[in-house]
Formats: C-alpha cells, structure tokens, sequence
C-alpha cells in the first residue's frame, strides 16, 4: 500500500492529531514519509513501518504519471 504513495496524497489516520485533525498530507517521500496535518499545518516524520500501522485510508490521490501519459 505504501508503495502507492505519492506527493500531495491526503490519508487519514486512525487516532486524531492532539488539534482534532485526522487527515495529512505527505510532504515527503524517502525512508521516511513527511506529513503534515491538514488541520493545525503541524509536519510530522514516520517510518514506513509506523505510518502503514496508523494509516485507515486514502482521501484523496492524485493521478499518477502512468494513468496519464503525455503523447
């Protein structure tokens, strides 16, 4: 699932940011994932290991490069 991930991605976790927040956006692709919180703007860094436990779902994905090739 985390293979998907992509810049701009909106996901929601399953337990709420202390400001009440339950979806971020990545910011960041690597060994770690940066996040930040739709909500309060506060950025985060996890592991893969750790946001694939924490995340529920995908809000919102945007298109990737393959469905929309540039004849």
């Amino acid at each position: 699932m985390l293979t998907d991930l992509q810049l701009q991605t909106v996901l929601r976790l399953r337990k709420p940011h202390p400001c009440g927040g339950y979806e971020w956006t990545v910011t960041r692709l690597g060994a770690d994932i940066g996040l930040e919180c739709n909500t309060c703007h506060h950025r985060v860094l996890l592991t893969r290991r750790e946001l694939a436990r924490r995340i529920k779902t995908v809000v919102f994905a945007p298109p990737s490069i393959e469905e929309n090739p540039k004849i």
